[in-house]
Order: C-alpha cells, then structure tokens, then sequence
C-alpha cells in the first residue's frame, strides 16, 4: 500500500487509464484540426485544443504519420463501436442503420486529407484499409442482417458492397459545395426499404 491507501497495482491501472484518456483527448483535439484545417495543420494547433504542451503530442506521436494513422484508426474504432450501441438503442433496426450510416458520413467527408495521407505512404495505407474493414465490415454486415430480419429492408445487399457504395457516393464532397452526397446516400437507404 502507498500513503493514500492504493495498492501498487491500482495506481497503475490508474495511471494506465489516465494515460488512454489523455491519449484519447489528444486525438480528438486531432481529428477536430484536421476537419478544420487538414492533415497539415500545425500540431500547435492541435496541442492548444487539447490543452497540452507540443512535447506531449510529440511523446505520444513522434511522427505526422503516426499521428494521422492515430486518428484514422480512433475514427474507425468509435464508428465501429457506435454500431452495437445504436442498435439496443434504436427504435428499431433500420432506425440504427440508418443513424449508423450517418456517423459512417461523417468520417468519410470530414476526414479531409486523411485517405490522400496516407495513399501517399503505401505501406501504411495497406495495413489501414484492412484495419477499415475488419472493424466495419462486421458491424455493418450485423446492422443490415437486423434490419432485413425484422423485416424492415432487402435481405440480398453485401455489407463490402453497401460500405463500398456509400464510399464512392462520397467522393468530393469535401471538394465541391454543389454536391451534397447525404442526399444521394439517403437516396441509397431509402432503395434497400421493403416494398410494403
């Protein structure tokens, strides 16, 4: 036991929590400059939304690869856990598909410069890609599976195919203000709808 009765053990579970929680902040901080400002945003700007000192984002990520794979992966990591969440929420399974979709927008037209990035590095966007489906494939193919057995949409669409469209339907809507990709993606949810 220390002098504030903690066991060695639960101050460095503590200690190990705090750090994911800073860790957590910091890419948020990212993900929010990057939306703003893009991927070459200087990282004072990032440590002054966090609320830390460079050297902080420098210890964490020693490199502006590092830091940009950091919060691809954070990106894809809170769209995959939001699925789950969605759908014991939801009112019903279409309902947290089509929520769930929505959350799968936005990190496609607001991650501004993240794909190019890291395209620009191929040994690092292999290795994301995969991490991109084997985190979301799973969780959109749970989604879609719901919803066709509740009776809601289409039982015959892939969750690759669907994640794929959606993508494609996305391309450049960061680039031109004419063209709105949440319309023609809510065009794509509203076609896999059953016919009543």
């Amino acid at each position: 036991m220390n002098d504030s009765g903690q066991s060695a053990g639960s101050s460095a579970r503590s200690k190990r929590k705090d750090a994911r929680r800073n860790q957590q902040t910091l890419l948020n901080a990212a993900a929010e400059v990057f939306v703003s400002s893009g991927v070459d945003a200087p990282v004072r700007d990032i440590a002054a939304r966090a609320g830390v000192g460079v050297g902080t984002i420098y210890r964490h990520f020693p490199t502006r690869a590092d830091l940009v794979i950091a919060v691809y992966r954070h990106q894809v990591d809170a769209c995959a856990e939001a699925g789950p969440t969605l759908l014991a929420a939801g009112p019903t399974p279409l309902a947290a598909l089509v929520r769930w979709v929505d959350l799968f927008v936005d990190f496609l037209v607001t991650k501004h410069g993240l794909a190019t990035a890291m395209q620009g590095d191929s040994t690092c966007f292999g290795p994301l890609h995969a991490y991109f489906l084997d985190r979301l494939l799973p969780v959109c193919t749970h989604l879609l599976e719901a919803a066709a057995a509740s009776g809601e949409i289409r039982s015959d669409l892939d969750a690759y195919q669907f994640l794929r469209g959606i993508g494609n339907l996305c391309i450049g809507a960061d680039t031109d203000p004419r063209y709105d990709a949440r319309r023609l993606v809510a065009l794509l949810l509203a076609g896999l709808r059953r016919p009543q």
